[in-house]
């Protein structure tokens, strides 16, 4: 006779058993109708306002622990689920900038279902090209994917409740900081005038100051530089530097991105070429049918081009292309992210439109629609790599996962069409093309990933000599400077000096914040505002020396004790994620109410 079976305890008992309908049901809920949509707007807030958008994944797995606590360890699976499909949703809302460029371009929008139904398909398609290729990523090379590393770790160290209630308490905080102080920029004159911008300013507390420092630079520079631009016929007089600052500084990302990606494909090589152990059988959690996976594949690629040709009216010939690519730029894509925790998907978009100049491309329109396809592809396939890994780590099942992520993707669809609306009927700054003229109100809008598009295919489609030196000098700058930093941090000398003193490890910051900074870092001067800059660059700095001053004091520590945040959950990360995600929040309060207003 078996025991019997202890009956659940306090919250436990009032929630579905584990796998059951119920149980899936009440994840996908919360996925789809809170935490989802709060990611999707943040998504589309921050590529509207400062051009790129940070992902989903810890602020939703942080809360989604939150659901699953009363289940135990047992329960992170189910937080594994709730940050899938509210991280896919999320990055398909920061897609709305392709609409964004359309209006900057001129080109008559399509009916809202059109763009659904084709982001939609892309997006579908996406995430299979990306799940084909786990088994090499993910399983083969077990590439690092910091950040999905970093969210198995929170997943693990959220069954303790006092793990919980601090992460809460620093994201909530963060959040009302900056609900407040998004409304007080948006409705406040004197706020307004300072251009101060909380998820600016939260964003660089999240990178820090390495990475926010070198953009401040960039900025300060082109301002500089001004009055010689204009003497050379690069910049009109009173014009922004990021006009040509953003071509430079593109430059400088393609520069580095072809050392990077020579080096990746390197290491893949080699990765791929190291003995295999002794074959095990696969565990059950692993194991996903391949001849449906490709089935997917092929049917929503066809889709892709079906709905492009037949419903968008775009040349077959140049989304088979695009369809293409895809294969190549996910695997690249993904190969990057899993080792640098970065994915180039601005670059993706913008090689893509050069390919596609190569085979006689002269309409921009056809080049954003097509050019799309890769942009969405590598977001969404990269994302599901990044999240396979997240459940290699835990042992979450992949076929489960994979249906949460493509449910997200279907709600993201719909979601990406309506915020953009909402934002640029709510702010009808966002329809101005800011490559062409200045625009008044712009400040706060800097929409950098919108311009890089719309400068990259007017100046790709309608050539300018000009415009292709500036793109070669960046070019020439970023393959200099990744070149001469890759040399100099991969010397052993060099390494044992930046890590065995202070004047090393100052020396190695001032170089990489001031001297030889990353061209993906430094680039973002070039995108946007010196005052966006300034806020971004203040954001990283406190950030920085919050946590320098807290390793300063726990110094000798022992590790983290149960009930202490670990490393993965410092307290800027928590506060700056909460910053971005109250400060999108009230921008879309006040696009609602001014909607409403509108309309009553």
């Amino acid at each position: 006779m078996s025991a019997p079976t202890t009956p659940p305890t306090g919250w436990k008992r009032f929630l579905p058993r584990i796998n059951s309908p119920g149980y899936h049901l009440l994840l996908a809920t919360v996925a789809i109708l809170v935490l989802g949509p709060l990611g999707g707007i943040s998504a589309a807030f921050m590529n509207f306002s400062i051009g790129f958008f940070v992902g989903g994944q810890v602020l939703a797995g942080i809360l989604g622990s939150a659901v699953t606590l009363p289940y135990g360890p047992e329960g992170r699976h189910g937080a594994n689920y709730i940050q899938t499909m509210s991280a896919s949703v999320a990055g398909m809302c920061g897609m709305g900038v392709l609409m964004q460029a359309m209006v900057w371009l001129g080109l008559p929008e399509p009916a809202p279902w059109k763009l659904v139904l084709f982001y939609l398909s892309i997006g579908m398609f996406g995430v299979g090209v990306g799940m084909l290729y786990t088994p090499i990523l993910v399983d083969k090379m077990q590439l690092s994917f910091p950040s999905g590393f970093a969210v198995a770790n929170i997943l693990r160290a959220l069954t303790d409740k006092n793990l919980l209630k601090q992460s809460i308490t620093k994201l909530g905080g963060g959040m009302l900081g900056g609900f407040f102080g998004g409304l007080a920029s948006l409705k406040i004159a004197a706020v307004e005038s300072i251009g101060i911008s909380t998820s600016t300013f939260g964003a660089g507390m999240i990178v820090g100051a390495r990475i926010a420092i070198p953009a401040l630079v960039v900025a300060v520079a082109g301002e500089m530089l001004k009055p010689y631009l204009v003497s050379i016929g690069w910049l009109d007089a009173g014009a922004p530097f990021r006009k040509i600052g953003f071509i430079i500084a593109l430059g400088t990302i393609l520069g580095a991105a072809l050392v990077d990606v020579g080096l990746i494909l390197i290491q893949a090589v080699r990765r791929l070429r190291q003995p295999s152990v002794a074959t095990q059988p696969t565990e059950d959690w692993k194991r996903v049918n391949t001849f449906r996976l490709a089935l997917w594949v092929v049917f929503w690629g066809a889709g892709v081009v079906v709905i492009g040709s037949q419903v968008l009216h775009q040349p077959i010939s140049f989304l088979l292309i695009a369809v293409a690519l895809c294969f190549l730029f996910v695997l690249i894509n993904g190969i990057s992210t899993g080792i640098s925790d970065s994915n180039p998907i601005s670059s993706a978009f913008v090689m893509t439109v050069f390919i596609l100049a190569a085979f006689g491309l002269k309409d921009p329109g056809v080049g954003l629609m097509c050019a799309s396809i890769l942009l969405i592809a590598c977001s969404e396939g990269v994302d599901m790599q990044q999240d396979r890994s997240t459940g290699w780590r835990l042992g979450t099942n992949r076929i489960i996962q994979f249906r949460y992520q493509v449910i997200g993707i279907a709600m993201g669809a719909v979601l990406a069409v309506v915020l953009a609306k909402t934002f640029m009927t709510a702010y009808p700054v966002l329809q101005a093309d800011q490559f062409s003229q200045k625009v008044a109100g712009a400040e706060k809008w800097q929409s950098a990933m919108t311009f890089k598009f719309v400068g990259a295919l007017k100046g790709i489609t309608n050539p300018k000599p000009h415009v292709m030196k500036a793109l070669q000098l960046g070019l020439l700058l970023g393959l200099l400077i990744e070149i001469t930093r890759k040399v100099l941090k991969r010397n052993p000398r060099y390494q044992a000096f930046a890590t065995g003193s202070r004047s090393g490890r100052v020396t190695d910051f001032v170089l990489d914040a001031f001297i030889i900074p990353s061209p993906y870092a430094s680039s973002f001067g070039g995108f946007v505002e010196l005052m966006t800059s300034i806020w971004w660059t203040l954001g990283g700095v406190l950030a920085s020396v919050y946590d320098w001053g807290q390793a300063k004091r726990q110094r000798g520590a022992a590790a983290p004790a149960a009930g202490e945040l670990p490393a993965d959950m410092s307290t800027m990360s928590l506060v700056g994620g909460g910053l971005i995600a109250g400060d999108s929040l009230a921008a879309l309060s006040v696009g609602i109410y001014a909607l409403l207003k509108t309309v009553l």
